[in-house]
């Protein structure tokens, strides 16, 4: 530990490959919590809900975000407050989210709306990750809409890509960050290859994460890496490399991390990330970082993004 409060690397990690890599059930739900990850602090699942059922999300020791994905609008019913309505969007590519944060020590029902002739299911992610007392005492509940979002553009030529900032390390939370990143068919993102593994401020911070994707056709897919090479704490050199769908999550407990979309197909993922402090700061492999931020700086940004405007 370091600063009181702050690990110094991630925890050693010597999960094979394969099970780096969770596809979704009959029901279409997929799950991570830091047992099966084999990391401190961040859970992670997503659940269609049915028109008109409702869910129970939180508890007393740590923190929620409520994201909704893809359908009907969700309520939100804080145990002891108010009830506020995430509005639904037809697909991740039609709108910027909805999202709820729910404060440590608090609980709320999720329910699915039942309005309309032909009421849709709704299909939300859920992040928690546990909280201090002296931090957590100071965070409220709070609605995160569309205008919230800060949208931005990263990256140039074949790697520009669109970054949804949703709970963002200015936000007040305590340990939990959440982004949207939407890929144009044929670029790269997550690149140049960074990682964010061991403590080292200003320029990287431990944090864990997990990578959940969509896209705009069901028989899509992309191509995700996790990569480490030997001889650091962390454990045995690794490298993963997976054709992701739709539904499915890649768990990052270390090491890098790049993505590319096939140029087919838009790709979306959800990343979901938590650590000892607010920031999102990560190195770059050095074999790769100079060379494509040399290149970033006679090329244009794609005039393809962004694939969702902004809401501001």
């Amino acid at each position: 530990m370091t600063d009181g409060s702050v690990h110094r690397t991630a925890l050693p990690n010597d999960l094979p490959t394969e099970r780096l890599r969770l596809r979704p059930d009959a029901a279409g739900s997929v799950s991570v919590d830091p047992e099966l990850a084999g990391w401190r602090y961040l859970s992670f699942r997503t659940v269609t809900i049915a028109a008109g059922e409702s869910i129970a999300v939180g508890g007393p020791d740590h923190e929620t975000a409520v994201l909704g994905l893809v359908g009907g609008d969700l309520s939100v019913a804080e145990s002891g407050g108010s009830t506020v309505v995430l509005p639904g969007r037809a697909s991740v590519f039609d709108a910027l989210p909805w999202t709820f944060y729910l404060s440590a020590g608090r609980t709320a029902t999720l329910t699915a709306s039942a309005r309309g002739a032909q009421p849709a299911p709704t299909s939300v992610a859920i992040a928690e990750a546990p909280t201090r007392p002296e931090v957590s005492a100071r965070l409220e509940s709070a609605v995160i809409g569309p205008e919230d979002v800060q949208v931005e553009i990263r990256g140039a030529g074949r790697s520009t890509r669109q970054i949804n900032n949703i709970i963002a390390p200015d936000f007040p939370a305590d340990r939990l960050l959440l982004v949207e990143v939407l890929t144009p068919a044929g670029n790269w993102s997550s690149w140049p290859p960074h990682k964010h593994d061991v403590d080292d401020m200003p320029g990287e911070a431990v944090l864990e994460e997990v990578y959940y994707y969509q896209f705009r056709r069901p028989e899509a897919w992309a191509i995700q890496r996790v990569y480490r090479p030997a001889g650091g704490p962390l454990g045995l050199a690794r490298d993963g490399v997976w054709a992701v769908r739709g539904g499915e999550v890649v768990v990052v407990p270390d090491g890098y991390h790049p993505f590319a979309a096939t140029d087919a197909d838009d790709a979306y993922y959800l990343n979901a990330l938590a650590g000892d402090r607010r920031t999102m700061a990560c190195s770059f492999d050095p074999t790769l970082d100079g060379l494509v931020r040399e290149r970033w700086a006679s090329e244009s940004p794609d005039p393809r993004v962004p694939l969702v405007p902004s809401a501001r």
